[in-house]
């Protein structure tokens, strides 16, 4: 694998069924007006950034939050299905108090279980570590230059977890607000030593990079080399 820069976006703001908090994996909701204006940003975000290839999630929260950053450098698309959110199976789009009263002591089991735990007719966060990181890993090898991923917290947050050798029942100490770019330097060909670095908006100038990322990056905490 050549040195290169890999751009790992969650999605901007998609719109929002309830004011309180719910389940959201695989809906396909498209962005708010506030999403809308959070994708705009990210384009610009990049206007000074060039990379070679650029992919998505197939849900539309994702579609539409890369294909600004896609045509403002007239780059084609890549949707990759297997970069969809975690299925959370029949707890999809319930509140949480809906979940505790529809499947008494499930979401109980879920907090002491959290890598292993499956909704009903959904997947583990383990299930989608499995699903995604092959897929990234592919990207990654198989693409010459730098990279833009457009994808899901979950998705991210499974991927970073591979690389960073965080345990999976920690996954939620890692920040993924929308519209964020993690940064993933890879420094040698091996794959092996890498920078990472956390980005959301609102973007500093400081942020902004032209072509590949350099210098001290942030680790929140981990090691920032990746675990064999």
């Amino acid at each position: 694998m050549k040195k290169k820069t890999v751009y790992l976006l969650r999605h901007a703001e998609p719109i929002h069924l309830f004011r309180e908090k719910y389940y959201l994996g695989q809906s396909d909701l498209p962005l708010s007006p506030k999403g809308k204006q959070q994708a705009q940003l990210l384009s610009d975000f990049f206007s000074t950034i060039k990379f070679s290839a650029i992919f998505s999630s197939d849900l539309q929260r994702a579609v539409q939050t890369a294909l600004p950053i896609a045509q403002k450098h007239r780059c084609s698309l890549r949707i990759i299905k297997e970069l969809r959110e975690i299925n959370l199976g029949r707890w999809e789009g319930l509140r949480r108090a809906e979940v505790k009263a529809l499947y008494p002591g499930e979401f109980e089991l879920r907090g002491l279980n959290l890598a292993s735990y499956r909704p009903p007719e959904g997947e583990s966060l383990a299930d989608l570590q499995k699903r995604v990181v092959p897929v990234y890993r592919e990207i990654v090898d198989n693409c010459d230059g730098d990279i833009v991923i457009v994808s899901h917290a979950g998705v991210n947050r499974v991927i970073l977890c591979n690389l960073l050798g965080i345990p999976l029942d920690m996954l939620f100490t890692i920040k993924q607000e929308y519209a964020c770019v993690n940064v993933i330097n890879y420094l040698d060909k091996k794959g092996s030593n890498f920078q990472y670095e956390y980005l959301q908006q609102p973007f500093k100038g400081s942020d902004r990079r032209q072509e590949s990322c350099h210098g001290d990056f942030h680790d929140q905490g981990y090691p920032s080399k990746a675990k064999d």
